[in-house]
């Protein structure tokens, strides 16, 4: 491999997927600037046949393209499933979200209109994630694209093959050349896109780089940023009447993916002395299949995406306990030469649980006396992406609603269960005010108001002399 080439491989065997050459920062924004007054002229119903052309596009690959993401992640072939048809489902939503936030207003009175339209940015930039590299960056791909934007999108260097695939489909679909321009590489790219003369940039992955961005746009406050950081999610579980119901949404809360969901729960909070829980979340995380995508009977969850993020985990893990947790499940490592691991969870009562995103199989347990202290406990983190509640009636959860903070909030339901019809983001270290999802309309276009009149009319008529 020569220097200039990234080579991706599935986490699993270790086997080469794709390889190809990395950089191509400057050549590619130019492109996509040379494009960028044509695409913002051709009509919106242009564009929406177009994204529509796409969405045909993945659903007649959709098969390959589930099995593409689950080799380049390891993640079981019954999850990229749904992750293929969230892209195909993402045109859809994000027309009727271009239409609802971005889209225009007239009124008129005294022979004056009132306007109010949207422009796109210019050339914006994507930083794709790797645990849902097709989903994640369609998310701001899409709106951008029908906002009249053109992109340059940088997928994680775990995965340039989905990454690939994407890009061909858009151009199957009939998007014009320039309009969407792929580069690949690690950090070094990212920030040398970053800092490229583009008019924004869009942004999902750690609060580690993405307070790297913040510092980096910090001159240039007329780009935007949006950013997507992930956290350090509570699951406070209060008056359970289904225990086994209630075990279930914490495993699925906390192992979903790997633990590699920025909605993971890393955060078990519940009643001092109430064991019943912990003791069907213990019996069911032991039932829990840990196995390549394709194996059969498909696993629950694969392998975390790489040696380097297993090793990771594996450090924290050893600091937790260093700390004084008390481990109720270890961090099993399948082979010491694959980041197959096995999910693990350790009691940090009164030990200072982390406050670091652990993104993997990893647990911590807090118990407390009463549900003000299972308040104080939810939000004793800089993070503030999701959080959730399960047990308790109306009285409790509106409560919860009121005094957590997260910008996902949810009740009996898994904190990774969200909504691509709604707003996705956080507060604090999870985000900066601008969620994407249903919202990422609003940071893909600006609004312009107008006031018009036909012809001129009126004039000043006090304060004259005569």
């Amino acid at each position: 491999m020569s220097l200039a080439e990234l080579v991706s491989t599935d986490p699993c065997t270790g086997e080469a997927i794709w390889a190809g050459p990395v950089g191509g920062v400057a050549a590619a924004v130019a492109r996509a600037r040379a494009a960028a007054p044509g695409w913002a002229r051709t009509p919106l119903a242009k564009r929406i046949a177009i994204a529509r052309a796409f969405k045909a596009a993945v659903e007649a690959e959709a098969d390959g393209f589930a099995r593409l993401i689950a080799a380049e992640t390891g993640k079981p072939l019954w999850e990229t499933r749904t992750e293929a048809a969230s892209v195909a489902a993402k045109v859809e939503i994000s027309i009727t979200a271009q239409a609802e936030r971005a889209g225009e207003k007239l009124a008129e009175g005294g022979g004056v209109r009132q306007e109010l339209r949207h422009k796109p940015h210019g050339v914006l930039a994507v930083l794709g994630p790797y645990n849902f590299p097709a989903h994640l960056p369609n998310g701001h791909i899409v709106p951008a694209l029908l906002a009249g934007n053109t992109i340059v999108f940088k997928p994680s260097e775990q995965t340039p093959a989905v990454a690939e695939l994407m890009a061909s489909l858009w151009a199957q679909a009939g998007l014009p050349d320039g309009v969407l321009n792929l580069v690949h590489g690690g950090g070094d790219v990212g920030r040398e896109l970053a800092g490229a003369e583009i008019d924004g940039l869009l942004f999902t992955g750690s609060a580690h780089v993405g307070a790297a961005l913040a510092r980096q746009f910090a001159d240039t406050p007329h780009r935007i940023l949006a950013l997507e950081m992930g956290g350090n999610n509570p699951l406070v579980a209060w008056g359970l009447d289904d225990i086994d119901a209630a075990a279930a949404t914490v495993v699925q809360s906390a192992f979903l993916s790997a633990g590699q969901r920025c909605t993971n729960a890393r955060r078990l909070i519940l009643r001092q002395g109430d064991d019943r829980l912990v003791e069907a979340v213990l019996a069911l995380t032991d039932r829990l299949i840990v196995g390549a995508p394709f194996d059969e009977p498909q696993p629950f969850m694969g392998p975390v995406i790489s040696n380097s993020a297993a090793d990771g985990l594996e450090r924290g893990w050893a600091g937790l306990q260093a700390a004084g947790g008390r481990v109720l499940r270890p961090l099993v490592r399948a082979r010491a030469d694959r980041p197959f691991l096995f999910p693990a969870i350790i009691d940090m009562t009164g030990h200072g649980p982390s406050d670091d995103e652990l993104f993997g199989p990893v647990l911590q347990i807090i118990r407390v006396a009463d549900w003000d202290a299972a308040i104080a406990a939810a939000n004793a983190t800089r993070f503030g992406l999701a959080a959730g509640l399960i047990g308790g009636d109306v009285a409790r959860f509106d409560d919860f609603w009121a005094r957590s903070r997260a910008g996902i909030v949810n009740w009996n339901r898994p904190t990774n269960g969200a909504s691509s019809a709604a707003p996705f983001g956080g507060i604090g270290a999870s985000g900066n005010h601008r969620p994407s999802a249903y919202y990422a309309a609003d940071y893909c276009a600006f609004p312009v108001a107008t006031l018009a009149a036909d012809a001129l009319g009126g004039g000043i008529t006090t304060g004259l002399k005569p």
